[in-house]
């Protein structure tokens, strides 16, 4: 199952309490107070850790409290320090305070990590309140209790290349050919209902990953459809690749498609129009795709690939081109970072 937000309690241990004793030993009259402190209480922490794509491990659950630090004890002796409650969640995800609204963390690389909620610290036992006025102190601290608050985590999945277009456009059949994902396929629309990656290899230890994200419709910005819950995804792409359909189901024109597709992502913001594309006409074995890749040409005024997932037509022709854009996207980044 895949869950890309979830909504969680996170709860702080509380700290232990101090202790009120006094030592007690033959021949040792009036040994004064010997009560410890108190443990510190455990912290919730949410950590990225690789391997993971989903946030269905914790969706099941939604009160997180970390263990209570200790209480003191006699003979000085301190209380048991908690320890901490780790969250692990998918690289890309975002730690936000529900009620508050801001973000406390993104969390973009494996074994980053926030500390949702501070565990409280322990309470002071009667020996730390022993002074030369105040020699026999029957004073304890209670431990302060733990931070405590609603958070939510929202995964926006991290790919190099990710593949857009309408639902039945091929991006899952293209995805199946150049990985090894085996994302579901069938031939009614939104049959993909989250994003599948798969890890496409170049040659020797080279790879990227590639991402089959959920339809589009129109008026995905606001909403409908699969609308944000698609679109969240796509902010995190390097490159897109978008896939035309020469014979829609519905009977609609290809290049119309492809300029609603780019309209919704013009509204939706978050620079998405602005992401290196790449147009590719899916399906190329078909009559007639010919001539909706000339249109498609004429319309942008530069070349539009013709891909086929059932023949390999052109399929080198993309990884190629997913390559070159994604080299020419870190040189850009890079020689942005020396101007700075």
């Amino acid at each position: 199952m895949f869950v890309d937000r979830v909504t969680v309690f996170v709860k702080g241990g509380d700290g232990g309490a101090g202790c009120c004793s006094f030592r007690r030993e033959k021949y040792v009259p009036k040994g004064g107070p010997d009560g410890g402190d108190g443990g510190d209480g455990g912290d919730v922490v949410i950590r990225a850790v690789a391997g993971t794509d989903s946030l269905a491990e914790i969706v099941n659950r939604k009160h997180w409290r970390a263990p209570a630090g200790g209480r003191g004890g006699p003979d000085n002796c301190h209380g048991r320090r908690a320890s901490e409650l780790v969250l692990s969640v998918p690289p890309g995800t975002l730690v936000y305070d529900r009620d508050r609204g801001n973000l406390l963390r993104d969390l973009k690389e494996a074994d980053e990590q926030v500390i949702a909620a501070r565990g409280g610290r322990g309470g002071r036992g009667n020996k730390a309140f022993a002074s030369a006025t105040n020699r026999a102190p029957r004073e304890t601290q209670p431990g302060t209790p733990g931070e405590e608050r609603w958070i939510v985590l929202e995964l926006k999945v991290i790919a190099d290349v990710g593949l857009i277009g309408l639902p039945n456009a091929g991006k899952s059949t293209l995805l199946s050919r150049l990985s090894q994902a085996h994302p579901e396929i069938a031939d009614y629309p939104f049959t993909t209902k989250f994003p599948n990656l798969g890890l496409v290899t170049i040659g020797g230890e080279r790879a990227f990953v590639l991402a089959d994200l959920p339809g589009l419709i129109e008026g995905a910005h606001s909403g409908i459809g699969l609308g944000h819950e698609f679109l969240r995804h796509v902010e995190r792409t390097r490159v897109l690749v978008h896939l035309v359909e020469p014979m829609p189901v519905d009977g609609g024109d290809p290049l119309r498609n492809y300029r609603t597709i780019r309209r919704e992502l013009e509204l939706h913001g978050h620079a998405l129009a602005e992401k290196s594309e790449i147009v590719a006409v899916s399906k190329a074995e078909l009559t007639g795709s010919a001539e909706v890749r000339r249109r498609l040409e004429e319309e942008l005024g530069r070349p539009v690939l013709a891909l086929s997932a059932a023949t390999g037509q052109g399929l080198a022709d993309l990884v190629r081109t997913a390559v070159e854009r994604l080299h020419r996207d870190e040189r850009s980044e890079y020689n942005a970072l020396e101007r700075t």
